[in-house]
């Protein structure tokens, strides 16, 4: 029986991936490593953790990864932060799932502060159960720490939950968790990754996963 669902939030909830991808592109460029906005996009939905050995030689990893992501996260929540908006109707379906009798949790890379931010732009934070963020997890995503953290504040097993999110990094760490998925199209991440990634069905974004609710994962479990 689906007694949850766990949400991802940014490129899920709230538009914000183009801006991460932004400021990791030029917080990169500060320390004088390159990159191309497409290849860093394709890596959000990581934490920093998971992300940066993708572009940072190990060498330069050990020795200035965390002044990286430290510029980096100040960059984001001084130039990017305050233009996160939630995606259309993605109170209605937080409200919906409440009034079917399951429970919302959120389960992002994002840190304490960030997600605040991102439940009042999305219009829900009165509505969530419970949240777990960057500081929950050993290891982000791909890894299913996150996803794993949420379970257990929620008391439930994976069987029990099924998780929203728009990255094939979402899914990866979900299946690893043991939960199904349902992707969102509304992160920019093509339908054929999401589903290779192991997505078991996918949506355009809150407001059409409302739209089918009756038909998908939310409902049927």
């Amino acid at each position: 029986m689906l007694k949850a669902v766990i949400f991802d939030v940014d490129g899920t909830l709230v538009d914000t991936v183009d801006n991460h991808a932004r400021a990791w592109q030029e917080a990169f460029a500060h320390f004088g490593i390159p990159t191309t906005y497409q290849d860093v996009r394709s890596q959000i939905g990581k934490g920093a953790d998971q992300l940066m050995p993708v572009f940072v030689p190990k060498e330069e990893l050990e020795r200035r990864g965390a002044e990286i992501d430290a510029f980096r996260s100040a960059l984001y929540k001084r130039r990017y932060l305050h233009e996160a908006r939630g995606f259309h109707r993605t109170r209605a379906l937080v409200q919906r799932i409440l009034a079917d009798g399951k429970r919302v949790a959120l389960a992002s890379s994002a840190k304490g502060d960030e997600l605040a931010v991102y439940k009042r732009a999305a219009g829900i934070d009165d509505l969530v159960d419970t949240e777990t963020a960057k500081e929950d997890a050993d290891k982000s995503k791909p890894h299913p720490d996150i996803f794993q953290a949420a379970l257990a504040k929620l008391g439930i097993r994976p069987e029990e939950a099924v998780v929203v999110g728009d990255t094939p990094w979402d899914a990866k760490a979900a299946a690893k968790a043991g939960i199904p998925m349902v992707g969102v199209l509304c992160g920019g991440f093509a339908e054929a990754d999401l589903r290779a990634a192991g997505c078991r069905e996918v949506w355009d974004d809150p407001e059409d996963l409302l739209a089918h609710y009756g038909e998908s994962l939310l409902s049927k479990g």
